[in-house]
């Protein structure tokens, strides 16, 4: 099931072990964000957005038909998270804030309800064949040669300013106003409504927010995957396993079991391929059995 030779033979040399370990950065960065939004969400409004990965669908779409119309690539990165988030801050009002509260069952035919009109609307909108944005211009650039490998610029783009990003949010949540007063209202939502604060406007925001963490991830990634109706459902299954390792709940978590599971990925495409998924699945179990909170415990982020 696992090829010993392959990976010794990948990671005896230079070149190959810089090539995984960029595509392993690349995969984890990426599925960080995704998972940051879900778990930031989970972590304050105790709702799991199951339909988190259609949020992430929407960002690359939008960033693609943004990037045709200007060929900027940073912009339509931010018209893919700003549209994400803005459709993420409707979902919530007029859905979930209607099932706070309620059976996670409830919740789960809401968000999938949303999930299949989505996709559909998708279909007809973009169409169903698979899509491809390409290697911006801006980014089409000698690689940067680090011992023996190369990693092409905007692998190296992708890499940081998920970072920056994550970072961001972290400080947003644990260290402004917003974040102490949605922390706040998701302890005790009836007093901080009677300090005259509007908590579900908060909510609102908080949920677009984590939404458009999803959305970026998507517009980020157009690049260097295929966008194709229903992409965010096996985005949706990572993330969940993300969050289930790092800890429901922490961003610091997310990060790190974002990154594992990058790697892994990047490793398993060389070692075992056939068991990739497989793997991850093993990991969240081991995670589970002895230590069923998760690597970081909820609220560590806060």
């Amino acid at each position: 099931m696992i090829d010993v030779d392959a990976l010794i033979n990948c990671f005896g040399v230079a070149s190959c072990a810089v090539n995984q370990l960029t595509s392993g950065l690349i995969i984890g960065m990426l599925l960080f964000l995704v998972a940051s939004g879900l778990t930031l969400i989970f972590g304050v409004l105790n709702v799991i957005n199951f339909a988190h990965g259609t949020f992430y669908m929407l960002g690359a779409y939008f960033a693609f038909s943004t990037y045709l119309l200007t060929e900027s690539y940073l912009l339509s990165a931010l018209i893919g998270a700003l549209g994400a988030g803005f459709f993420g801050i409707l979902f919530e009002r007029f859905f979930i804030s209607k099932v706070y509260g309620q059976d996670i069952l409830m919740q789960l035919l809401v968000c999938y309800a949303f999930i299949l009109i989505t996709d559909d609307l998708v279909k007809i909108i973009w169409g169903s064949e698979y899509l491809s944005m390409g290697v911006p211009d801006e980014f089409r650039l000698p690689p940067f040669r680090i011992f023996g490998g190369f990693v092409p610029p905007l692998y190296a783009f992708l890499i940081i300013l998920s970072l920056v990003i994550g970072v961001i949010t972290i400080f947003l949540i644990s260290k402004t106003r917003f974040g102490s007063i949605v922390r706040a209202a998701a302890e005790n939502a009836k007093m901080v409504s009677a300090l005259g604060i509007r908590v579900p406007l908060y909510f609102a925001l908080l949920f677009g927010l984590g939404c458009a963490l999803a959305g970026i991830a998507g517009a980020l990634g157009a690049p260097v995957r295929s966008l194709t109706p229903g992409m965010g459902f096996g985005i949706l299954i990572e993330s969940f396993i993300v969050t289930v390792i790092g800890g429901m709940g922490s961003i610091p978590g997310a990060l790190i079991a974002a990154l594992i599971l990058g790697i892994t990925r990047s490793i398993g495409s060389v070692g075992f391929p056939l068991f990739v998924d497989g793997m991850m699945f093993v990991i969240m179990a081991l995670v589970l059995i002895f230590k069923p909170t998760g690597l970081f415990v909820k609220g560590s982020s806060k």
